[in-house]
């Protein structure tokens, strides 16, 4: 008898505890530590039928770290577990994200007449789990007021915010997710989706009410389409909607205008990497067979500087109870990211030298599967190049280097076009999207973009201007007229530039290192400007930690080239052995003749540094005579023979 009461008991007082309604930002903190602690007892309440979603904290007990180390580890026993990756991660940080915060702190500052419409926009994808709660109950607007006091919207993009998501997922976007909210079968049972063939139901049926389903959408790129392609409304400076739209970000169009597809190289194979190993899918469960491959949780993109902001901020954000050690893990998934799977740099020859001038031609590849950068316009990638005098280091000449605060010196007016050649320390190549207003001029704001003014970001490999989704993804300005901007000859798709320096450097005489980096940043300081004129108590600690962070752009790749010989003249003990003639030429043909040194190769370029087709021909062993183009005009020849380079202006002149 007594053993039968202490049962009731216990069943009332859990009954009690799951019935009771918490405050929500200490439901928040304490599902966390309870999953830190491993308390997988504690965390086990099926669905009710009138709610849609899982708080991660019901998926962590089971899905995050095993003490025994048997479950969601590889083969090393390395911990690999689904909750811990996640939670670090912007996933799930979105919807705490400080930047956000102010951002719709600003555009609601901005137009107050459109905050309902702004904010139940914005949670779409920022606070999933909850806005739709709150549209399927009929609860809508849902603020960041309501936001402030919901657990599940401040759960970010959680579990089940990626793994409800319906089958039919593809063909919507701008944050409008398809749901699955369904509940099926006698036991009322609702699914959720995973990328494993005949998965064990009864366990997640009994302990979370939920039917694990097979479906290949989860391991596909259109898993991402909802909110990874964003059309929003255009206002004009009164804030009246004008019946405009503006394409925000179109990351999964970038990705479906690309050879990927293809290939089947999807968004998971990048951001959540797979392993081989077989892993144990649930803690304590003792008999589950393994599954292989893994897609480790990661979801690691660019973004590093939110995720080392909100760790340096982590106790006013409520995540005190996170260990350091957990974002450390994130920062370093996603710094490997960025230098391996990015972009390259390659010098697509050695630099040379030519009429008192230095000629780097240096090519940018993007390694992503989207543009890169991609997503939210506040991020750009520009290319820092320095030259220096090889026998004291002094800088000869220098583009893209940063001050202190981060921002791009010389880096004037409202943005810089882009470039095919560059020849001046005022001119940097910087690859961004930049967004005009209803009359024409840079907005911040993003409810007053109308167009774009530039978008020089660099296409994925496999971009086309006739692929169907070019609409979505288009390149804007100064770089759809450039001949190396994702063409090689007549060839479209290379995914590269190639950007070309002439750096005069006004008869210096001596050798020279060139260094070159393509430097990324996730906020641009310009891109604050139009915010931090404001005050809002969002924007207020945004801007603190802003101003306390490290904002030092990322190093995604540097090349580096020494010893390049810039002397007046040429070496002219070498150019002493070559006859080049007739010069100038009338005819367009040019010998070059040589009795002590083997001409090995030729190359011809206009002024602006494009490398020009040319027809080379033996006419005798030590004779080769070339072509030069049609029509009137000056050129640099350059010719390698076994004892160096040397270089020629020749002119061609038609009658």
């Amino acid at each position: 008898m007594k053993k039968s009461v202490f049962i009731i008991l216990i069943s009332l007082a859990v009954v009690t505890v799951m019935g009771k309604k918490v405050e929500t930002k200490s439901l928040f903190r304490s599902h966390v530590k309870n999953v830190m602690h491993h308390n997988v007892t504690q965390n086990r309440a099926p669905l009710a039928q009138d709610e849609y979603f899982m708080h991660s904290f019901n998926c962590g007990g089971c899905h995050g770290p095993d003490p025994s180390a048997i479950a969601m580890v590889d083969n090393n026993g390395t911990d690999v577990n689904l909750y811990s990756d996640w939670r670090t991660s912007m996933m799930a940080l979105s919807a705490i994200d400080p930047l956000w915060r102010a951002k719709v702190s600003q555009e609601i500052t901005v137009n107050p007449g459109h905050a309902d419409e702004l904010q139940s926009t914005c949670t779409k994808c920022h606070a999933p789990t909850g806005r739709y709660t709150a549209e399927y109950k009929g609860l809508l607007p849902y603020t960041i007021a309501d936001l402030e006091n919901d657990s599940l919207g401040l759960d970010g993009v959680s579990c089940s915010g990626c793994h409800a998501i319906d089958p039919s997922v593809g063909t919507t976007f701008s944050g409008n997710i398809p749901y699955d909210t369904v509940h099926y079968g006698p036991d009322g049972f609702r699914a959720e989706y995973g990328p494993f063939d005949n998965p064990v139901q009864g366990n997640m049926q009994l302990y979370v009410g939920i039917n694990p389903t097979f479906s290949t959408h989860v391991s596909e790129g259109r898993m991402c389409s909802s909110c990874h392609t964003l059309i929003t409304n255009t206002a004009d400076l009164s804030g009246n909607l004008t019946g405009g739209q503006f394409i925000e970000q179109a990351t999964f169009h970038e990705w479906k205008n690309s050879a990927y597809p293809a290939s089947f190289t999807t968004c998971q194979t990048c951001h959540m990497p797979q392993i081989e190993d077989p892993v144990i899918l649930m803690v304590g469960s003792i008999g589950l067979a393994p599954r292989s491959p893994f897609n480790l949780h990661y979801f690691n993109g660019a973004n590093s500087y939110m995720v080392n902001l909100i760790k340096n901020n982590k106790s006013a954000l409520g995540l005190d109870s996170i260990p350091d050690k957990d974002f450390d893990s994130t920062l370093a998934t996603i710094g490997r990211q960025l230098k391996q799977n990015t972009a390259k740099l390659t010098f697509t020859q050695t630099p040379y030298v030519g009429n008192d001038t230095l000629y780097v031609d240096l090519e940018v590849r993007n390694k992503a599967g989207h543009k890169f950068p991609s997503g939210y316009p506040s991020r750009r990638a520009f290319v820092q190049l320095v030259v220096t005098d090889a026998a004291n280091g002094d800088t000869l000449f220098k583009s893209g280097v940063v001050d202190n605060t981060g921002e791009i010196v010389n880096n004037t007016g409202p943005y810089q076009n882009h470039y095919t050649m560059i020849n001046s320390e005022m001119q940097t190549q910087i690859y961004e999207m930049i967004m005009g207003d209803v009359n024409g001029n840079k907005t911040t704001v993003l409810e007053r973009a109308a167009q774009p003014l530039k978008d020089n970001r660099l296409p994925p490999f496999g971009f086309s201007t006739s692929h169907q989704s070019y609409d979505t993804t288009k390149i804007i300005g100064g770089a759809l007229n450039d001949p190396d901007f994702n063409w090689n000859g007549g060839t479209e798709g290379t995914g590269k530039d190639v950007v070309h320096y002439h750096i005069p450097l006004g008869g210096f005489s001596g050798n020279v290192n060139v260094t070159a980096k393509i430097l990324y940043q996730t906020i641009n300081p310009g891109w604050l400007s139009e915010m931090f004129a404001l005050n809002t108590a969002p924007i207020d600690a945004f801007r603190n930690m802003y101003q306390n962070s490290d904002v030092s752009p990322i190093v995604v790749d540097s090349i580096a080239i020494g010893g390049i010989s810039f002397y007046t003249g040429l070496n002219p003990s070498l150019r002493s052995q070559l006859k080049i003639y007739p010069n100038p030429s009338r005819d367009g043909l040019v010998m070059i003749s040589s009795s002590s040194v083997e001409i090995q190769e030729i190359e011809l370029y206009d002024l602006s540094g494009k490398k020009l087709t040319i027809n080379s021909i033996d006419y005798f062993q030590s004779i080769k005579m070339l072509r030069l183009p049609a029509y009137s005009g000056i050129f640099i020849l350059r010719i390698r023979t076994e004892k160096g380079w040397i270089s020629e202006k020749i002119i061609r002149i038609t009658e």
